[in-house]
């Protein structure tokens, strides 16, 4: 009966490893993964598919003995949601203090159109097809490619699209 209503106040708050291992593994893990997903992965076309999320999913669960050795407490679990919180703080407000540290985090726009050209190398080489330009010119609120002045593949994956002037 105790098992069930009983709670051991020290495993439940006192943390089971070093403080400072717990943000170090938080920070390492979450620096990798960030370079992985930043420098290997590559957003496509504005959407995110279930691939997409289970492929997040499966990287969250492999990553997850990296980030702590089974913690218990809810300090330790705490601990580590805040270092990483702390990382993407940090690295959001460095893009944003340091515009060439900015540029280095942020894919550049990608142009996918140019004065009514489809640029075919460009849009291969971020994996849209033409229905799927073709949808976001239309969400855009353009009949067809030759009204458009630019479109871009943006660092979100948005495409954004710039009309020609009658």
């Amino acid at each position: 009966m105790d098992k069930l209503f009983g709670i051991d106040g020290s495993e439940l708050i006192v943390p089971t490893h070093s403080v400072l291992e717990m943000i170090t593994r938080g920070s390492l893990m979450y620096l990798a993964l960030f370079l992985i997903l930043r420098f290997v992965m590559r957003r496509q076309a504005g959407s995110i598919g279930i691939a997409d999320i289970l492929v997040i999913v499966v990287i969250a669960d492999a990553a997850q003995n990296g980030f702590a050795r089974e913690y218990r407490s809810i300090t330790e679990g705490v601990l580590l949601v805040l270092t990483i919180v702390f990382w993407d703080f940090v690295i959001d407000w460095l893009g944003y203090r340091y515009s060439y540290l900015g540029r280095l985090l942020e894919r550049p726009p990608v142009p996918i159109v140019q004065n009514g050209k489809v640029l075919r190398r460009n849009m291969r080489q971020e994996y849209v097809t033409d229905d799927e330009l073709k949808s976001f010119l239309r969400r855009a609120g353009v009949d067809s490619v030759g009204d458009v002045k630019s479109a871009y593949i943006e660092s979100d994956g948005e495409i954004s699209v710039v009309k020609k002037h009658p």
